[in-house]
């Protein structure tokens, strides 16, 4: 598979036919499989006092624990998997020593649901059911052993792990099998989650999950009855420990109830910060959020992000001035201090081993444009005095503390794949950690720099976006349009941060080089723009897709771009973005002549009770009937007599973020209304493709599509 050039064995059905590639009108510089083989990074943590680093490499579906330490920091392969199986790992998590790394393998961390039966995925087709499971290493030298069944590790200080079975919290010997056998560490009658140990190791705080509502609990022993920390009627979450175990900070937001809330209007969603005795269990809300829309709880990385910090302070993460910012308080009360002052958003956060400064990374900077990227920072927990530690074109994220006075996180470029990286807090010595695990034949010379662009929705709201052209000289070419999921994402002006979108720029990079010039669109809804651009803004997705003006805009800029032929345009995107993809052809096929939906939302109104409520089970109704119509008329199937373009479907049916229903549902209206259609269906795949060669198939078949309905024999 690793150069893998044609898409041959790939079954893609045309209501009984077989989909055909496009012959390319130009030769190719370098192949699909080319673009897409390179190492990607993630996961990246980091022992308490920054020591010791780790992070996991996916190379060709192969995934792998790596690991370097202070103060060289050479990276050194832990583990030995050789198979493109489908595997992830996931919650590389260190002992408080750093003397022993734990982490996850199977599964799938980003469903939105459980599977049926909570299988873990199978996207290789393994005639043995595959499982989650627990590993550890023992370092520096020891040998990766699989422990037990579970997920979600917690070490304590004095080396007893703690993990979640089946919502149950259970412990197991980190030497692996032949010892203790697994067991049930307590009895909880929630679903339990959110592990913390306190600093001597000899107590647990964890989430009990009722449903309606949820409890911080204290595990102590055989013997003591779990403690409940301030229980109410709220849904308390994200314990964290003081630094001398005698208090427990965490977040709390109403429980599920009260009359229904609006579904077509925006209502605040207030949440508070509290602080426990972990003896008593009294507690009392140290801050509150202000009701109104920005002081709604944060939905970007880490949410709130809480945390002890040194100065008898703890730090958080609001959008109380329409953004994203890091904010710390006295445990004692007082106004809270806003950290990272500006109109830009704080994303990753991590602190210094001394829990005097915080390290993160923001979409802000001294280089123009610099709303499309990422760069660190550092800022002192009791004052607004942040310092850039990174600046320039490239981009940067998920920063740890490593070594003294060092930060690793990882690099990426335009034209370079993301990599693990090191630099001084001072800015000084960045250096790249695994540069020789790129191939030779990367093509990174013939990659296009995207260029920053900005247009005009219909309703004057300004939209940002990244071009893809490529200057040859030919004849004018045909416009894609690339519309991300999520939909509170945002792609950049190089790769991505998380590996979802990393492959969706490589295709847009392989797309540029074949004759295609791209627009990728950060539509409302999305993040790195705002509060009031991201969060939930009036008319969204299944109360009135707003944003879907946004989209247009960018069609109708690209028309207007030098070099392209405004009368060939297509549009590709995945889940949101497959939402988006088939809502433009079902809405104005006489603009978009083609397009690629991956896995992407049909009918909204089969998704009301679910995302909202079950209201359909309650006497008080709200506006849910309302809703109903608004969020039919809101999907692609309402415009289903519109639509005339071809498109081509994909998408895994084990997916747990899009049931796969839609697109069986699609598939019968699109044959109903005699609309060309090909599909492509993979096999106990989830939506997130988890095996390389899903993604070869998937990424091969798009541009061969978009090629054979936008390019056909023209040069």
């Amino acid at each position: 598979m690793h150069r893998l050039r044609c898409l041959a064995c790939v079954a893609i059905l045309v209501l009984g036919g077989t989909f055909a590639p496009a012959a390319w009108p130009q030769p190719a510089d370098f192949s699909i499989a080319q673009v897409l083989d390179y190492a990607y990074p993630s996961g990246l943590v980091a022992t308490r006092d920054g020591k010791r680093i780790a992070w996991v490499i996916n190379l060709r579906g192969a995934r792998n624990v790596w690991v370097a330490s202070a103060p060289a920091f050479v990276p050194r392969q832990l583990t030995r998997f050789d198979k493109d199986d489908g595997q992830e790992i996931t919650q590389l998590t260190f002992s408080p020593s750093g003397d022993t790394l734990v982490f996850v393998r199977g599964g799938d961390h980003d469903a939105n649901w459980p599977a049926e039966g909570d299988l873990a995925p199978d996207p290789a087709a393994s005639p043995e059911q595959p499982k989650v499971n627990l590993w550890a290493v023992a370092l520096p030298e020891g040998t990766p052993v699989e422990i037990t069944e579970g997920d979600a590790p917690a070490i304590s200080v004095q080396g007893r792990l703690a993990y979640i079975k089946k919502d149950q919290v259970w412990t197991a010997s980190l030497s692996g099998k032949g010892k203790a056998k697994p067991t049930r560490l307590f009895f909880d009658r929630g679903k339990d989650r959110s592990l913390r140990w306190s600093p001597d190791g000899r107590r647990l705080a964890f989430v009990s999950d009722r449903g309606d509502h949820s409890f911080i609990g204290i595990y102590a022993d055989a013997h003591t009855p779990l403690l409940y920390l301030a229980p109410s009627t709220g849904l308390d979450d994200m314990p964290r420990w003081s630094p001398d175990g005698k208090r427990i900070a965490f977040v709390r937001q109403p429980g599920d109830g009260g009359p229904p809330k609006p579904i077509l209007e925006q209502t605040p969603q207030p949440w508070s910060i509290w602080v426990a005795d972990a003896a008593g269990g009294q507690g009392h809300a140290l801050w509150q959020s202000p009701d109104t829309l920005e002081g709604s709880y944060p939905q970007t990385a880490g949410e709130a992000n809480l945390d002890w910090v040194a100065g008898g302070r703890l730090i958080f993460l609001a959008d109380l001035d329409g953004w994203p910012h890091l904010y710390s308080i006295g445990v004692d009360g007082g106004a809270p201090l806003l950290l990272t002052p500006g109109k830009f958003m704080v994303e990753h956060v991590a602190l210094s081993p001394d829990r005097r400064s915080v390290i993160y990374d923001a979409n802000t900077g001294s280089t123009a444009n610099d709303q499309d990227r990422r760069h660190l920072f550092t800022v002192p927990v009791d004052r607004a005095e942040p310092v850039a530690v990174t600046h320039g074109e490239d981009l940067q994220w998920q920063p740890v503390a490593a070594g003294g006075q060092g930060v690793a996180f990882i690099d990426a470029g335009a034209k370079r794949p993301p990599m693990v990286a090191l630099v001084g807090t001072d800015g000084r010595g960045q250096r790249l950690l695994q540069a020789d695990l790129l191939p030779k034949d990367f093509p990174t010379a013939q990659l296009v720099v995207p260029k920053a662009v900005t247009f005009t929705a219909a309703d004057g709201q300004l939209i940002h976006g990244q071009l893809f052209q490529r200057d040859d000289g030919r004849a004018a070419k045909p416009g894609i349009i690339f519309v991300h999921g999520g939909p509170p994402r945002q792609m950049l002006l190089g790769w991505h941060y998380m590996d979802y979108y990393s492959n969706s720029y490589a295709v847009n990079q392989y797309l540029a080089s074949r004759g295609f010039v791209v627009l990728s669109v950060n539509y409302r809804l999305g993040i790195g723009y705002g509060h009031a651009f991201h969060y939930y803004p009036p008319h969204w997705g299944p109360t009135g897709a707003a944003e879907y003006q946004d989209v247009v805009a960018g069609a109708h800029f690209l028309q207007k771009t030098a070099g392209v032929d405004p009368k060939r345009l297509g549009i590709w995107g995945g889940s949101y973005g497959g939402y988006l993809t088939a809502l433009a052809l079902a809405r104005d096929s006489d603009l978009f002549k083609a397009g690629v939906d991956m896995h992407g939302i049909h009918d909204w109104s089969r998704l009301i009770d679910p995302w909202f409520g079950k209201a359909a089970s309650r006497y008080e109704k709200g506006d849910r009937e309302q809703a109903l119509k608004v969020a039919w008329q809101s999907s692609p199937d309402a415009d289903m007599a519109h639509w005339t373009s071809p498109v081509l479907l994909i998408q895994g049916d084990d997916d747990r973020n899009v049931h796969f229903l839609q697109m069986v549902d699609v598939v019968q209206r699109l044959h109903k209304h005699n609309v060309p259609f090909d599909q492509l269906v993979l096999p106990d795949e989830i939506h997130g493709f988890l095996r390389h060669r899903s993604w070869l198939q998937a990424d091969q078949a798009t541009v061969d599509f978009l090629a054979s309905k936008l390019l056909g024999g023209q040069p």
